[in-house]
C-alpha cells in the first residue's frame, strides 16, 4: 500500500511517501487532481486494514450540508476501494435545499451558481472521503463512517462545501503564523419517546415536514448539576460516555443542565478543524445512541415543553503563534486579562455579531433563546467572567490560558460556518484594531445593541455585510442568504398554534 523505503531522508531513506503503490489507488480522481496529502494516503491504507480485520461491511460516506446535517451513502466493503480512488457522486441539489428538503433554487431551470451549470438538472458533485476521519461506529454493527469534502466533476473545489470553507480560512490564518484553538460546550435535550414507531401524521413533504416525534420529559428541570438526578439516568450517561469515547472523541464531561430534559457535554479544546469534525460526530452519535435507547435527542434550541431554559453552544476560542507557540489573546500583564490583540479580536466579534448570527444561530427557533436573565445573551456585550454577556472573557491577569467564550451560538449550528463567522469577524477586528469598549456588569440592563430578534433580521445583516462578502465571496453569501430567506418565508407563511389560540375563539 505504501512505498517500501519510509526512512527519513536524514537517515539515508527516500522520506515518508504514501502515494498509492497498488492499482486500487492509482490513476483515479483523487490522485489525478492531487486531493489527498501524504498523511491521508497513509490513513487510507490503515483504514483498509482495519476494515478487513474487523469485518466492516458498510462505510457511511458523508458530507455536512449547509444546515450542519450529515448527507451521504452507505458503501459496501467491495465498493470501498473504488470510492477511495474516485470519490462518490451525489446530486448537487442537496446544496440547494432548506431544512425541510425543499429545493429553494430552480433546479430544473437555467440555473448557474459559481459559474457551474451542473447545478441545473440536479447534476452531480463528487464526495471525496477524508480517510483521516474514519471511525468505526460503536452503535451500528460492522459499520464505519467517513467524512468527505465536495468537488466538482472537474476536480475544482465546491465553494459551498462548508468543511472546505473552514479549512481554507484556517490555511489563510496559518499564513499569518496563527492557529485557532476552540473548545465546545454543547447543550441538548433528551426526551422519552411517547410511542414506538412512526405515526402517519409524521409523514410530510418537502416544504412541509410532518408532525414532530411525540415525547415525554425525562427530567423535571431546575436541578442544575444535581448528581442524584444525573444518576437516575445512569444508563443514558454510560451509553453516551461509551459511545463518544469509542469514537475517539475527547469527552470531558456529561452534565445535567438547568432546564427539563436538558443535558450538556463538553469536549477538550483543540485545533479548530479537528474540533469542528468532532462536533459533527458527537451530535450524530448522541442522536443515534439515544434512538437505540428509545429516547429522542434534539439539538433544537427551544423545543416545546422545555421553554424554561433553552440550549446553547458556548464556543471557547483562543489563538497562538505557530512559530513561537505563545498565546495571542492572553496578556502577560497581571493587571489585565487580555492582550491588545485579544481585545481587538473581541472587538471584531462584537462589531459583526449581527451579521455573524446568521451562522451562529441559523434557525428560526434559535432566536427565541435570546431572553433576558436566562444565562443566554440578548445584547451585544462582553464581560469579565459574566455568563449573561454575549462574549465572556475567561481567565485572570497574567493567565496564559485566558480566552474568549462566545455564548450566542445555538447547538444546531453548522460547526464549520460557526467557526468561519468567528474568524472572519475576529480577524477584521484584529486588523483594524477595533475596540470592544468597556466590559459590562449588567448584561441585561445596559443600553447596548440587541442581538437580532429573528433569523430574517440576521440574514438581512449578512446580506448587507461588506466584510462577509469580501471574505466569503458574493456567490457564497448570495447562496446562503437565498436559502435562509426561503426558510424564513415558509415560517412566516405558516399559521402557528399561537395564532389559533389567540384569535380563533375570540374573533
Amino acid at each position: 500500500m505504501r512505498n517500501v523505503d519510509e526512512r527519513p531522508v536524514a537517515e539515508g531513506g527516500g522520506g515518508r511517501v504514501a502515494m498509492p503503490s497498488l492499482a486500487w489507488g492509482s490513476g483515479g480522481f483523487v490522485e489525478r487532481h492531487g486531493l489527498w496529502s501524504d498523511a491521508q494516503y497513509a490513513a487510507a491504507a490503515q483504514m483498509r486494514r482495519v476494515v478487513d480485520e474487523l469485518g466492516i461491511d458498510l462505510v457511511r460516506v458523508c458530507f455536512v450540508d449547509q444546515h450542519g446535517v450529515l448527507r451521504g451513502k452507505a458503501i459496501t466493503r467491495p465498493a470501498l476501494p473504488g470510492v477511495l480512488k474516485n470519490g462518490l457522486t451525489a446530486p448537487s441539489s442537496l446544496l440547494l435545499k432548506d431544512p425541510s428538503g425543499k429545493s429553494s433554487f430552480a433546479v430544473f431551470g437555467a440555473l448557474e451558481l459559481d459559474g457551474y451549470a451542473g447545478f441545473a438538472g440536479a447534476g452531480d458533485v463528487v464526495l471525496v472521503p477524508d480517510p483521516e476521519t474514519f471511525r468505526v461506529l460503536p452503535w451500528s454493527e460492522r459499520t464505519g463512517l467517513l467524512l468527505a469534502d465536495l468537488r466538482y466533476p472537474d476536480g475544482g473545489a465546491v465553494p459551498y462545501c462548508t468543511r472546505g470553507m473552514l479549512r481554507r480560512r484556517l490555511a489563510a490564518l496559518a499564513d499569518r503564523d496563527l492557529a485557532l484553538t476552540v473548545g465546545p460546550e454543547l447543550e441538548f435535550h433528551v426526551f422519552a419517546r411517547a410511542a414506538d414507531g412512526m405515526d402517519t401524521a409524521s409523514v410530510g413533504r418537502p416544504g412541509r415536514p410532518g408532525a414532530a416525534t411525540a415525547v415525554r420529559p425525562l427530567t423535571p428541570g431546575s436541578q442544575l448539576l444535581h448528581v442524584e438526578a444525573l444518576d437516575g439516568h445512569d444508563g443514558l450517561v454510560r451509553a453516551l460516555h461509551d459511545g463518544l469515547v469509542r469514537l475517539d472523541l475527547p469527552l470531558r464531561s456529561v452534565e445535567l443542565e438547568f432546564g427539563p430534559s436538558q443535558f450538556e457535554i463538553t469536549l477538550d479544546a483543540g485545533d479548530a478543524a479537528l474540533v469542528a469534525d468532532q462536533v459533527v460526530l458527537a451530535r450524530t452519535a448522541i442522536r443515534q445512541i439515544c434512538r437505540r435507547l428509545g429516547l429522542h435527542a434534539t439539538f433544537m434550541s427551544r423545543p416545546q415543553g422545555a421553554e424554561t431554559a433553552s440550549t446553547g453552544w458556548h464556543l471557547h476560542q483562543s489563538m497562538w503563534s505557530l512559530s513561537t507557540g505563545e498565546p495571542v489573546f492572553a496578556s502577560a500583564d497581571s493587571s489585565r486579562v487580555l492582550s491588545d490583540d485579544g481585545l481587538h479580536y473581541l472587538g471584531g466579534l462584537l462589531e459583526h455579531a449581527t451579521a455573524a448570527a446568521a451562522f451562529t444561530t441559523p434557525t428560526v427557533n434559535g432566536y427565541k433563546r435570546y431572553q433576558p436573565f436566562s444565562l443566554a445573551p440578548d445584547r451585544i456585550l462582553w464581560g469579565l467572567d459574566n455568563k449573561g454577556a454575549m462574549v465572556r472573557v475567561v481567565g485572570t491577569g497574567g493567565d496564559p490560558n485566558a480566552h474568549l467564550e462566545n455564548r450566542s451560538g445555538e447547538p444546531a449550528a453548522n460547526p464549520y460556518l460557526y467557526l468561519v463567522s468567528q474568524l472572519v469577524s475576529g480577524l477584521d477586528g484584529l486588523d483594524r484594531k477595533t475596540s470592544p469598549g468597556e466590559p459590562t456588569e449588567s448584561p441585561y440592563a445596559d443600553e447596548a445593541v440587541r442581538l437580532p430578534s429573528t433569523l430574517g433580521h440576521a440574514v438581512d445583516a449578512l446580506d448587507a455585510s461588506a466584510l462577509f462578502r469580501r471574505a466569503l465571496g458574493d456567490d457564497v453569501v448570495n447562496w446562503y442568504v437565498h436559502l435562509k430567506r426561503a426558510e424564513f418565508a415558509r415560517y412566516l407563511a405558516e399559521v402557528s398554534d399561537w395564532e389559533q389560540r389567540e384569535y380563533f375563539d375570540l374573533l
